[in-house]
């Protein structure tokens, strides 16, 4: 429902943007803590994980459009060479010593690895730096490097020194204008899709250029590199495939992804955004058509199997014990190469595939799944704030789902922990105030025998009820929360009946894309008479009713995942908890201002990503700390501050 990435990527960026979603990521990047003198050959191109988070990752990394490199981390390549590096000062906890925490599994732990680095660049922005590729990219080949590219920002010395001379028209202009003038022409296309292809094509040709664009016009740009575009983006991806930007693992690899995994450039990666195309927001099953690693085990799609333009496995998707071999076989492989704390973020899998996924490496690998965790700690942060409004505890609340899937269940779980640290009661009786519908209606104890092991904690004691409406009159909740995936669900009566109920409806319509939302911002204002507290999955425009502006939230997961992840590279945690969830979410609720609220708002204007996103790192890495998980010593005594100077920066560096 919630995903952010989409198309293919490889983490370079910290989002988690998007596989063609663009990473976001890149925005929050990190620009470097290592001093260096002296010779350095630093390749700038970093590792994307597969994302729709790619663009958002990349607003945190910084990679392709559809690879995002993690905040933290990425950045360093297999051709690098340093000379006379001076450390910055963190040393890592042995992990062995994690052992006897229960932390890690000895069976699967792997000595060795890659050293984990944090900085996007170790050279500063008033240093020089060589731009190398294998060799000195100079003339022509440094022209259609995207890592080194300047265009016409390349100085007079420059363009005498790399051999530029003839190769680029005599004027020279500033990245600031450079910007100007992409974003002019980007505004004269009329659909999104073409935005997104210029976007794309923007990437390919100048990174920085790219992410100095999207990090200077986030709002504006999210939807084109996120959803809703990214959602139509996948679907027609195999039209509009260029060349490839992340990792494609197939059946035909199997007994091989070790060796497919020494095939991509970068070495030092730090996290990875992998997907097997299954369950793409709202849109289904689209095989092949996404995020930085794909793990392509054919389609159930007959339109894509059908389509001479599909880029995939043509075949029935592989399931049981194939499927299994060839995920352990991933999973093994890439903490065999890039070490015990490497991040694994599970985009878009099915539910029957990722809450075991989940479970089966959660105690063994560092991992996250953003439809299930990354969800959930956005839309609890979204209810923390709301409390503000209503004057409310979340124990206050009655809760209802339509939709029970990763995204509702996950979502319910952390309300449910969350109550039940805040009352002291068990977890089974926080739950007592949750109800969840699935397309068979009211998950009741009747159905148990029948439901699936995620949904079975959330039957609850009830008459069946099929009906939504007939559901709110009963349950009575003062939260309505659509996870469906399915279009125009809270219908007009709903969204009545809740302002009947509450003077201050919570209603969040949280699925993907726009089409598949379940009300519109208009509708839920508008038959709500101004009474709702409405968010969203997707963004939707202002809304004026009776003379008065409401600005509607988006409940993005570009707001947790990239700090999330880059948290956890600061601090050099090696498995992820639930109080980091909960961490995360309180620190996103935080930065929501009372002019915000004065607008409905329930969550920060994302032009504000960075500073967010910093909060959050901060968050993670002090409870990383705080629960003896986490290996980077000494720990710095500002983790805010350490987490901005850990970001990306997208400015040129002048080249000798």
């Amino acid at each position: 429902m919630m995903s952010l990435n989409r198309t293919p990527l490889l983490v370079n960026k910290f989002k988690s943007l998007i596989t063609i979603s663009t990473p976001l990521c890149s925005i929050l990047l990190d620009k470097g803590n290592q001093s260096r003198r002296g010779f350095c050959n630093w390749n700038n191109s970093g590792i994307c994980g597969s994302c729709k988070k790619s663009l958002l990752f990349t607003l945190i990394h910084r990679r392709p459009v559809s690879h995002v490199r993690i905040a933290a981390a990425l950045g360093s390549s297999s051709n690098r060479v340093v000379i006379d590096r001076k450390d910055n000062g963190l040393v890592d906890a042995p992990v062995k010593d994690m052992a006897a925490m229960d932390l890690v599994d000895p069976e699967s732990a792997v000595n060795g690895g890659v050293k984990d680095v944090y900085g996007e660049d170790t050279a500063t922005e008033d240093q020089l730096v060589t731009p190398w590729a294998v060799s000195v990219a100079s003339g022509y080949s440094l022209l259609r490097d995207p890592h080194h590219n300047k265009g016409l920002a390349f100085s007079e010395k420059e363009r005498d020194s790399h051999y530029l001379r003839g190769l680029l028209p005599p004027a020279v202009i500033s990245q600031d204008l450079q910007v100007k003038k992409v974003m002019h022409s980007i505004r004269q296309y009329q659909v999104p899709l073409q935005k997104y292809v210029a976007m794309m094509d923007l990437q390919e040709m100048n990174e920085r250029l790219f992410y100095k664009l999207l990090i200077e016009n986030v709002e504006e740009l999210l939807p084109v590199v996120y959803t809703p575009t990214v959602g139509e983006a996948c679907q027609k991806y195999g039209s509009i495939f260029r060349r490839p930007q992340g990792l494609f693992i197939s059946l035909k690899e199997k007994g091989k992804i070790l060796e497919v995994l020494k095939n991509w450039p970068e070495r030092n990666i730090q996290v990875i955004v992998v997907t097997d195309g299954e369950r793409i927001l709202g849109l289904g099953d689209l095989g092949c058509h996404c995020l930085p690693i794909t793990i392509d085990v054919g389609t159930n799609n007959e339109k894509l199997l059908n389509d001479e333009f599909y880029i995939g496995l043509r075949q029935k998707r592989a399931t049981g014990q194939e499927y299994s071999e060839l995920l352990h076989e991933f999973m093994s492989a890439v903490k065999q190469i890039y070490g015990e704390k490497i991040l694994v973020q599970f985009e878009d899998f099915a539910n029957h595939n990722a809450f075991d996924l989940l479970a089966k490496y959660g105690t063994t690998h560092l991992v996250f799944n953003d439809d299930i965790q990354g969800t959930a700690s956005v839309v609890l942060a979204g209810l923390i704030a709301a409390q503000r409004l209503v004057g409310r505890t979340l124990a206050d609340h009655k809760f209802l789902f339509l939709g029970a899937g990763e995204a509702g269940t996950g979502i319910a779980e952390l309300i449910a922990l969350k109550v039940s640290k805040q009352t002291n009661v068990p977890l089974d009786v926080a739950r007592k105030n949750i109800w969840l519908a699935d397309s068979k209606g009211l998950i009741v104890s009747s159905r148990r025998e029948s439901l699936q092991h995620f949904k079975k904690p959330w039957a609850h004691e009830h008459e069946p009820i099929t009906d939504l409406v007939d559901a709110v009159n009963a349950i009575k909740p003062t939260v309505l929360i659509g996870t469906s995936g399915v279009g125009r669900t809270f219908t007009k009566e709903v969204v009545e009946s809740m302002a009947a109920l509450n003077k201050r409806p919570i209603i969040l319509a949280l699925s993907n894309p726009t089409s598949q939302s379940e009300c519109t911002a208009e509708e839920a204002y508008t038959w709500s008479k101004g009474q709702a507290i409405f968010a969203s999955g997707s963004p939707f425009a202002p809304v004026e009713y009776e003379g008065k502006v409401f600005v509607p939230g988006q409940a993005n997961n570009a707001y947790i995942f990239p700090g999330f992840g880059m948290g956890l590279i600061m601090s050099g945690t090696i498995r992820v908890c639930d109080d980091m969830l909960l961490d995360a979410s309180e620190a996103l609720a935080a930065q929501v201002t009372e002019a915000d609220f004065d607008k409905g708002l329930i969550y920060p204007p994302f032009s504000n990503i960075r500073k967010i996103s910093a909060n959050i790192s901060a968050s993670i890495a002090a409870k990383a700390y705080e629960l003896g998980l986490g290996t980077r010593f000494p720990q710095p005594d500002n983790l805010v501050k350490h987490a901005e100077s850990c970001m990306y920066s997208p400015s040129y560096r002048s080249y000798r």
